[in-house]
């Protein structure tokens, strides 16, 4: 049995009706054993809901967190290194969705020592942001609002706002649009904070470029049946509807409107979980389904096939792997660098924040979308890219973009 490696997993679980300890285990190939007392232990903590309503997306990207740090060990990554001796241990617990269970684990990561944490949903963003300030902890959050990242604090990310994001589509339909009239959209969206998040900032700026907003429109993230909130749209002359929800929410919603034949009235779009490989297998229901991609598609991303393992046949659902081969070596990267500015006795938060920072024009695989951190921006890869659903193929429909930046009044 191997017992002995750089990267290892803490793993423990809290879900609805029981809580399950699990012994830490080490991903890793064979090596000879390191003494106990010369292990150099860095721990970064993921808290994510995989169990829940974003579930379907989140395990993904906690497949692509394992994959990574595995490939890492057995290959390395073009510029990356660690110092001799130091091991990363990946602590991860469920939060089902639920602010209070993401607390609970964040306070039972905190007694070990965790210099970082990897929040993908919006309810361990938005509920552990307090918390990683007072603790001077920074967080990667998936999910990004203006209150998360305006104005920069302990909160990083590789994407612009969902505002802002939202932003460059609609200069995308400005651009495009040919009638005499102002173009209708409406979002569409959970009733959350991630569902919600374009909603005020992204609708000014629309509504500043001449669009003319409808109003917000909610839907649960399994939805069984949206006939009222589509007629609706119907009825008041919605153009495009952007929805703003992974794409297991986005799936049934396009059978839906396919079902009251209002595709071919009216065009459909969203936020970039959830232009996917299971949308694609809608068929006509997702032909011309547009997005605001931060990555490239995983088919232009060849190494994606080495760097993330394939599961059950495919490489990876959502079809945006690519970020993975950005973000989780600049993790790497501001950790070796806070090392080696502090050494590490002296690792905590603090230092791995200022690593972010020795982040510019990182773009260790090549694949077009540098990162840069700066102290004024924790965005990482503020850009964006227009993608739709043709003849089956997602494809990119214009440049990469750079995305405004939307910073609310009150910031």
């Amino acid at each position: 049995m191997c017992t002995s490696g750089v990267f290892k997993r803490g793993v423990f679980w809290v879900v609805g009706l029981a809580i399950v300890v699990v012994t830490a285990l080490l991903v890793t190939a064979c090596a000879p054993e390191v003494p106990r007392e010369e292990q150099k232990v860095v721990r970064i903590g993921m808290i994510a809901p995989l169990t829940g309503g974003p579930a379907a997306v989140v395990q993904i990207a906690w497949r692509n967190v394992e994959d990574y740090f595995k490939y890492f060990e057995e290959n390395g990554c073009p510029g990356v290194t660690l110092p001799p001796g130091v091991k990363i241990e990946l602590l991860w617990g469920d939060s089902g969705f639920e602010v209070a269970k993401a607390i609970s684990i964040y306070e039972r990561m905190k007694e070990r020592n965790v210099v970082l944490y990897y929040l993908p949903s919006p309810v361990e963003g938005e509920g552990l942001k307090s918390r990683l300030e007072r603790d001077k902890v920074p967080g990667i959050v998936m999910s990004v609002s203006e209150n998360l990242m305006y104005p920069p604090g302990w909160v990083f990310t590789i994407y612009p706002t969902e505002s802002e994001r939202f932003a460059v589509v609609c200069d995308w339909i400005m651009d495009n649009w040919q009638q005499d009239r102002p173009p209708r959209v409406a979002i569409m969206g959970t009733d959350s904070p991630s569902g919600r998040a374009p909603e005020v900032m992204g609708t000014t700026y629309a509504e500043s470029k001449g669009i003319e907003m409808l109003p917000f429109e909610i839907v649960p993230y399994v939805p069984l049946d949206v006939t009222p909130q589509l007629v609706r749209l119907r009825d008041r002359g919605a153009d495009f509807v952007y929805v703003q929800a992974i794409w297991s929410t986005v799936v049934p919603i396009l059978r839906d409107a396919q079902r009251l034949g209002l595709t071919s009235q009216m065009r459909f779009g969203g936020m970039e979980n959830s232009q996917s490989i299971p949308l694609l297998e809608l068929g006509s229901a997702a032909e011309g389904y547009f997005s605001g991609r931060s990555a490239p598609w995983y088919k232009e991303v060849p190494i994606l096939k080495d760097v993330l393992r394939e599961y059950q046949g495919k490489i990876d659902t959502m079809g945006d792997g690519a970020m993975s081969l950005v973000l989780f070596p600049a993790w790497i990267k501001a950790i070796s660098a806070a090392i080696e500015a502090v050494g590490y006795e002296n690792l905590d938060g603090s230092a791995v924040k200022e690593g972010f920072y020795t982040v510019r024009d990182f773009d260790p695989y090549e694949i077009g979308r540098k990162v840069t951190y700066t102290p004024e921006d924790h965005r990482g890869m503020p850009v964006i890219r227009i993608y739709e659903i043709r003849s089956g193929e997602v494809v990119p429909v214009t440049n990469w973009i750079n995305a405004p930046t939307l910073v609310p009044e009150s910031k």
